[in-house]
C-alpha cells in the first residue's frame, strides 16, 4: 500500500495570525508535524500542501516537499479538508503518480510521536477498513446520551434519539470523538464517495499527551504551559 502524507499548512488563520509559521517553544509549529512525519518510515512520500511563501520557504528549508503553491481558493477559511486533499491527488495522478491512501496530518496536533504514527498506520494497513482516524473518549458530562438538541417544537431531546435518559454513569456505552491528530483514507473511497471516512471507520484511542488541537489562543497558552512542565522536568 503506497501512503502520501499531506500537510495541510495555509497561511491564514483567524484564531491565530500565522499560527503554522508562529514559533512555540522555539520552533515552529509546523515544524513538529514535519519532524516527526520525516521520521515515519510507512509513509512513501511526504508533502505541504500551502498557500504561504513562509510557509513554502520553512517546509523547503526542513527538507519537505512543496509541489505547488495551493491555489487562494483552496485557502479559505470555509474550505473543505477535503478538497485540498483531491487538489494534491489530483496533481500527482497528472504527473502518473497514485497512492493507495492519503495520511492526513495536521499542523495542529504537535505532540505526536513517530513511534505513535507508525502504529496508527501499521492499524489502518492490518484493518483494511475505508479509513482510520484517531479519536479520545467522551468525557461523561458530554455523552451524547446525556446531550441534548431542539426538537421542532422548540423544547429537548436526547441527542441520540433514545427516548429514556441513562441514568447511571456506569451504564453509558463508550464514545468517542475525533482528536484530529491522523486521518488516513483510502484514495477510492476520497474520489468515488467524496469522503474522509467512508462506510467503514477503524480507530486508535491516543493518549491523553496527544489531545491538544491548537486552534485559539487558549490552546496556544496550554501548550507553551505544557512544553515549560516538559522542560522543567529535564
Amino acid at each position: 500500500m503506497r501512503i502520501l502524507g499531506i500537510i495541510p499548512a495555509r497561511g491564514g488563520s483567524k484564531g491565530i495570525p500565522k499560527k503554522n509559521s508562529k514559533l512555540l517553544n522555539g520552533k515552529p509549529l509546523l515544524q513538529y508535524t514535519i519532524e516527526v512525519a520525516k521520521k515515519c518510515q510507512l509513509l512513501d512520500k511526504l508533502i505541504v500542501s500551502s498557500d504561504d511563501e513562509q510557509i513554502i520557504k520553512l517546509a523547503k528549508k526542513l527538507e519537505v516537499e512543496v509541489p505547488f503553491i495551493r491555489p487562494k481558493a483552496l485557502a479559505e477559511d470555509d474550505t473543505p479538508t477535503i478538497e485540498v486533499v483531491k487538489h494534491v491527488l489530483n496533481h500527482y495522478e497528472q504527473l502518473g503518480e497514485f497512492f493507495d491512501a492519503v495520511c492526513l496530518l495536521q499542523v495542529t496536533s504537535p505532540f505526536r510521536t513517530v513511534e505513535y504514527l507508525n502504529k496508527v498506520i501499521q492499524t489502518f494497513k492490518d484493518k483494511k477498513t475505508d479509513s482510520l482516524i484517531t479519536v479520545q473518549k467522551v468525557p461523561d458530562k458530554y455523552h451524547p446520551n446525556w446531550v441534548f438538541l431542539l426538537n421542532k417544537n422548540g423544547n429537548l431531546k436526547i441527542a441520540t434519539g433514545a427516548k429514556d435518559i441513562i441514568s447511571r454513569r456506569q451504564e453509558l456505552p463508550v464514545a468517542y470523538h475525533r482528536d484530529g491528530n491522523v486521518y488516513l483514507t483510502r484514495t477510492e473511497v476520497i474520489k468515488n464517495m467524496n469522503s474522509l471516512y467512508g462506510s467503514s471507520i477503524s480507530y486508535i484511542e491516543s493518549p491523553k499527551e496527544f489531545s491538544m488541537n491548537i486552534d485559539t489562543i487558549e490552546d496556544w497558552e496550554s501548550a507553551e504551559k505544557h512544553f515549560q512542565k516538559s522542560n522543567e522536568k529535564e
